[in-house]
């Protein structure tokens, strides 16, 4: 868990924050209400999750319990891929 948060924060500093760390939301923060993401940035982050771990992001699930903040996301990516593991 520890390395996917890592690489989620990785990408919210490269991608979304262009470098600037001290920007970055603790990981219950809202990337939302933080200013992090707008409706943009929720587009870019959704095709980079289902690109670096190989899942799929359906419309349903495109809500702020899974996509607004670090630990969201982590809980989110852990089960899809867990999710996908069984299925596949």
């Amino acid at each position: 868990m520890a390395d996917l948060q890592r690489t989620i924060e990785a990408f919210i500093l490269e991608s979304l924050l262009l470098g600037d760390e001290e920007r970055l939301p603790a990981p219950t923060d809202s990337l939302v209400e933080s200013g992090v993401i707008d409706s943009t940035g929720i587009l870019e982050l959704i095709e980079f999750l289902e690109e670096e771990f190989q899942i799929t992001v359906t419309e349903a699930e495109t809500v702020p319990a899974n996509l607004d903040g670090v630990a969201n996301l982590v809980a989110y990516v852990a089960e899809k891929t867990s999710a996908d593991r069984l299925a596949g």
